[in-house]
């Protein structure tokens, strides 16, 4: 049975499961009918960041234009431009045994592609969710509801996988910023 955190909650994901090694972490959302007459895309990237909380390059920037980082251990499955139907819209496969050393958190967020031109923002989402899935078995292992309301927000950290004590851990971040993805890029240490 699937542990359901709470915003700021750390739980350890590879000590509780020895021999985890792949995991796929699933992202999902639903957009609430508005007339606003613009489809939503969401999207989902991950940030792999040192020591320093920083993206060492870009190549440490994986989403749907850049699928593969940390080489070859993290893998974004594609993008899914509607976010209809049921399950995860978007995925991140994660072989934790092969992440670079220099690699200390995978930091997932979700964003609203051009969210500031059509006008749309995190408060007509709903049901976003973060979960972690064993690769291996297909069973849920973590999961995380994004409940707050983000009434402005265009951009969404929603959790983090990170090591401590050569474990890994995740840690249920739900951090909204406005400026999109440019704001996160930015703050991760990448030009935008």
């Amino acid at each position: 049975m699937a542990i359901n955190l709470s915003k700021g909650q750390k739980v350890d994901l590879t000590k509780s499961n020895p021999g985890l090694t792949n995991v796929i972490v699933g992202l999902g959302w639903d957009t609430n009918k508005y007339d606003g007459g613009q489809d939503f895309d969401l999207d989902s990237s991950v940030f792999l960041l040192n020591s320093s909380g920083k993206a060492s390059s870009e190549a440490d920037f994986v989403f749907y234009n850049n699928t593969i980082g940390a080489a070859g251990a993290v893998e974004h499955t594609g993008d899914n431009k509607t976010g209809e139907g049921d399950g995860d819209d978007e995925q991140v496969k994660v072989n934790l045994s092969t992440v670079p050393s220099s690699i200390e958190r995978v930091t997932f967020a979700i964003t609203i592609h051009d969210a500031e031109t059509r006008g749309q923002n995190f408060g007509q989402v709903s049901n976003s969710y973060v979960r972690i899935v064993n690769g291996d078995t297909n069973e849920e292992l973590i999961r995380y509801d994004l409940g707050e309301d983000f009434s402005i927000e265009t951009a969404v950290v929603v959790g983090e996988l990170y090591r401590h004590n050569n474990e890994w851990k995740f840690n249920a971040i739900g951090s909204g910023y406005q400026g999109g993805l440019g704001s996160l890029v930015k703050d991760f240490g990448l030009d935008a």
